[in-house]
């Protein structure tokens, strides 16, 4: 119990809110935060660039739905195959934000409805990758692309301005619900999770809120210097790249999320980390090219 009087105790409620019998999470707030902010900044650097303003709507409804499905698919699929596709219960708690409690039902903070041996219980959507959740944007973009004939280019590019800050919200999220947490460490900044143990721990996700924060001003400070190159796929190359070596080198500090990463040399995070840092430094070198050859 010594630890307690070096170390920062971490437990705070996982619901910010109650709306009735719905309880708003903190997770969902900071991700709802995270959106906003980007659909801020986005519509602003849509004016500041002089794009016609009925091409802005429709990008943040295909951003939204592309983000969140990305995530929870990215999840289901790279880290819990095992549970999501083993039944055809578990299958559907992949789309909807349910699960399947079977046995006697008990209240757990969600609404429950009774079914044959067991009952249904609203959670939210529980476990959203980051790495899906770029994956649904990519696509998301493609298909906002297809419909407005916009410079691709300069919509990748205007998204990934904005999605550092978006990031740092969704990180906050994770630690409010004290999960992604960090290896046990002895450095006097450890977060004891008493949700998960009583060790203390490297709040690995305040390191990735603090660093897309920075991140964002990062971008922000080039595009405000070097406006010309927006639309060359500079930024989204930067953006790639920031993050996603960030990413790599910060799971050496994080806890393993699921088992079948124990033994593995690189963790998942790391390994999907890897191809979006070769087409992030790729679009980089792509983007001052095509501005160099624009000033020639």
């Amino acid at each position: 119990m010594t630890y307690l009087l070096n170390f920062i105790v971490w437990n705070p409620s996982t619901t910010a809110l109650h709306m009735g019998p719905l309880d708003v999470r903190w997770y969902g707030l900071c991700w709802l935060t995270g959106l906003a902010l980007a659909y801020f900044i986005v519509k602003w650097l849509y004016s500041d660039q002089q794009v016609k303003s009925e091409y802005f709507e429709p990008l943040y409804l295909y951003c939204f739905i592309g983000i969140l499905a990305g995530a929870r698919l990215g999840h289901c699929l790279f880290y819990e195959p095992g549970y999501f596709l083993t039944s055809w219960q578990h299958f559907v708690e992949m789309f909807l934000p349910v699960r399947f409690v079977y046995g006697p039902p008990t209240a757990n903070g969600g609404w429950l409805y009774s079914v044959t041996g067991g009952a249904v219980a609203f959670t939210g959507y529980e476990g959203l990758a980051s790495h899906g959740g770029t994956l649904g944007l990519m696509m998301a973009l493609w298909l906002y692309y297809r419909r407005t004939h916009m410079n691709l280019w300069q919509v990748l590019d205007d998204i990934a301005i904005a999605t550092p800050i978006t990031a740092c919200f969704i990180r906050l999220g994770n630690l409010m619900n004290s999960e992604i947490v960090g290896k046990i460490t002895e450095v006097p900044w450890a977060f004891i999770f008493e949700r998960v143990d009583q060790m203390p721990r490297h709040p690995g996700q305040l390191y990735e809120a603090i660093a897309y924060f920075i991140f964002f001003f990062v971008g922000l400070y080039i595009y405000r210097r070097h406006k010309q190159w927006a639309g060359t796929g500079f930024f989204f190359g930067l953006c790639l790249t920031l993050i996603f070596t960030f990413r790599f080198f910060i799971e050496y500090t994080k806890d393993v999320q699921e088992a079948f990463e124990q033994h593995m040399v690189l963790n998942m995070g790391q390994l999907l980390s890897i191809p979006f840092v070769i087409i992030g430094i790729v679009c980089m070198r792509r983007g001052l090219e095509k501005s160099k050859k624009v000033k020639e």
